[in-house]
């Protein structure tokens, strides 16, 4: 017999906890979410200030929050794979610098959508 899960609101309350956890862990183990949410502190009134129009700020905001999702996921595969194991070995490499590259692409983001709307 397969223990049951929690449901409803107690889940949702579990879910936040992990969520919480996951964004504590990655504030202390990761200088570049660090760095992340530096320039998401100054980009957030920065948007909201030289956006013109809602959809404006909110496109110049969504392209910071991007940089953060992509950095999370992109420190997740980099726990797994080391998990995994610490050699050296050619798809571990890959996997890490394709999260790498997730990562400036979504820089990119940012910085095509604030040169258009700026």
């Amino acid at each position: 017999m397969t223990p049951s899960k929690p449901t409803g609101l107690t889940r949702i309350i579990k879910a936040g906890g992990y969520s919480l956890a996951g964004l504590k862990a990655a504030f202390v183990h990761e200088a570049a979410f660090r760095q992340e949410i530096l320039a998401l502190i100054i980009g957030l009134p920065a948007a909201l200030f030289f956006g013109k129009t809602g959809m404006e700020r909110a496109m110049l905001i969504a392209s910071l929050l991007v940089v953060l999702v992509t950095e999370l996921l992109n420190s997740a595969l980099e726990a797994t794979v080391d998990r995994i194991g610490l050699e050296r070995h050619p798809l571990a490499k890959q996997a890490k610098d394709l999260g790498s590259a997730a990562v400036f692409v979504s820089i990119l983001l940012v910085i095509i959508v604030w040169t258009l709307v700026l």
